[in-house]
């Protein structure tokens, strides 16, 4: 073995330990930035290393392929934490993209000569790939709302789907039985591209965290066929970190959301027929004072952050109110559902950039006993996340998930920039509840503007 190869091999074994060490750093807030630097650390070791393997004779097309990847990489991760989703999304696409590249490459190049161990990896590389690419450009597309965020459904379709997923499969059992059959292999890639925009069309744009979190495991295990086929332990590793902490993650939020994974995996949920609960009346508005004399005089706060803090960039203002309320003796709890926003963990990334320390954050069944005792709790640009539908409504499209439940509070304030409705489209009953009262405007200069108002009591 050479000294190009030791060093290949040492750095790949480096670069799997942070590998590991990051994942293991993700998994608590206090720890999560060392977890990122430690995986980004193994990334770039990665990189490093692979530049020395013997095969390469040609730097050009890497370095073309580094200032061009660099070029779209870097503006791409400039954008606000309100775009951090349908971003992550189009890094999915990208990464699943290359991977499913890199297997039609494979096999333009080497076609039945590759064995049959590289031939089933070399499939399942370019069929998860595939469908990850195109499933990864649709949830992109709701997120962004460049398209309706309300499932898209269409007479025939769980009909269409199976039988989709049933020539894709054929397709791919056959090619690898006859390898030389590249006709089988392009139909698998076809159908694979068709079936990622079914899988993700039926799904709401309210349960976009979950469908991020399966994509990731999607295009993990995509690039795991991909260290197979060019026999790269360092991508076997990641790819098998990446793919299976995913999918326990997407299983987990399933649980949280009362969702079967098997609907998701198939595109099922979102299918069902709906019925919102008739709500009658009116939404009560308030007055910055009338909010103001109702945290200066409570026991106990509880802020329910949503995506529309995210929107309004809201999270120090956030921060700054419940400050303000602890200096009084205020008991101030921060309540974090395991889907609010649109990715897994959106709240708690945005809380921890604003200092909120992670004692004071809440899990939903922590924080739901409290609130029978709380005295106020104050809703930020959340909507379905706390619709009581979900509870009560046994024919609505979120019937069953777990809520947060700020109506049995003493007092509700909604901080909301209008009277429209959520992002899964439902009418929310809490809004038009007497207990419930309307702040309207930008969350970040109602918030601030609490401030001042909180001080003056």
């Amino acid at each position: 073995m050479s000294h190009a190869q030791y060093f290949l091999e040492a750095t790949y074994l480096i670069a799997s330990c942070l590998f590991v060490l990051g994942l293991k750093g993700l998994s608590h807030p206090d720890t999560a930035r060392r977890g990122m630097i430690m995986a980004a650390a193994g990334m770039a070791a990665a990189v490093i290393g692979t530049l020395f393997h013997p095969d390469i004779h040609n730097y050009l097309y890497i370095a073309i392929g580094l200032i061009l990847g660099s070029s779209i990489g870097i503006p791409m991760a400039m954008v606000p934490m309100t775009a951090m989703p349908q971003r992550t999304a189009l890094s999915h696409a990208f990464g699943a993209l290359a991977a499913s590249m890199v297997g039609i490459a494979e096999y333009v190049i080497h076609g039945s000569k590759l064995g049959p161990v590289k031939v089933g990896a070399l499939g399942l590389e370019v069929m998860l790939g595939s469908l990850t690419v195109t499933g990864s450009l649709i949830a992109a597309a709701k997120l962004q709302e460049l398209m309706r965020g309300t499932p898209i459904m269409f007479k025939g379709q769980q009909i269409f789907n199976l039988a989709l997923f049933i020539v894709m499969v054929g397709s791919f059992v056959t090619w690898i039985i006859n390898p030389a059959g590249a006709t089988f292999f392009y139909v698998m890639v076809g159908c694979a591209f068709v079936f990622g925009i079914m899988l993700v069309i039926p799904i709401g744009a309210a349960d976009m965290p979950v469908v991020m979190s399966l994509l990731n495991s999607y295009a993990g295990l995509s690039s795991a066929a991909t260290g197979f086929v060019l026999g790269n332990n360092v991508l076997i590793i990641a790819g098998t970190l990446d793919g299976f902490s995913g999918f326990i993650l997407s299983i987990l939020m399933c649980r949280a959301m009362n969702r079967s994974i098997t609907n998701v995996l198939f595109g099922g949920f979102g299918a069902a027929v709906t019925q919102e609960t008739a709500v009658t009346g009116s939404m009560r508005e308030v007055g910055l004072d009338d909010v103001a004399v109702q945290l200066a005089y409570a026991n106990q706060v509880v802020f329910v952050p949503g995506y529309g803090m995210a929107t309004a960039q809201a999270q120090h203002a956030c921060r700054e109110l419940g400050n303000i309320l602890e200096e009084r003796g205020i008991s101030v709890k921060y309540a974090i559902h395991p889907v609010a926003g649109r990715m897994p963990g959106h709240m708690n990334v945005l809380l921890a950039e604003a200092n909120v320390p992670y004692s004071s954050l809440y899990e939903m069944e922590q924080i739901n006993p409290e609130m029978q005792s709380t005295d106020v709790a104050v809703v930020i640009g959340a909507n379905d996340v706390v619709n009581p539908d979900a509870r009560d409504n046994p024919k609505s499209l979120i019937a069953g998930m777990p809520i947060i439940e700020v109506d049995k509070a003493k007092s509700v304030v909604v901080l909301k920039r209008g009277k429209g409705k959520g992002f899964s489209g439902l009418e929310n009953p809490l809004f038009f509840k007497p207990v419930t009262g309307m702040l309207y405007g930008d969350a970040k200069t109602s918030l601030t503007n609490l401030v001042q108002a909180v001080q003056k009591v």
